[in-house]
């Protein structure tokens, strides 16, 4: 599993691709991008498989 992390306003569609490029490099299948600039954590969290 990879986990990143960012504090941005809003998650965009590069994101997503780099945390999938980062996951297909490593072999790995799981992936959580978790932003912190969020009023409630949960809504900040997007799993990912590859």
């Amino acid at each position: 599993m990879i986990v990143e992390l960012k504090a941005v306003d809003t998650l965009h569609p590069i994101h997503e691709a780099q945390l999938i490029s980062y996951l297909k490099l490593s072999d790995k299948t799981v992936g959580l991008l978790i932003n912190f600039n969020v009023r409630l954590l949960k809504n900040g969290i997007k799993r990912i498989a590859n």
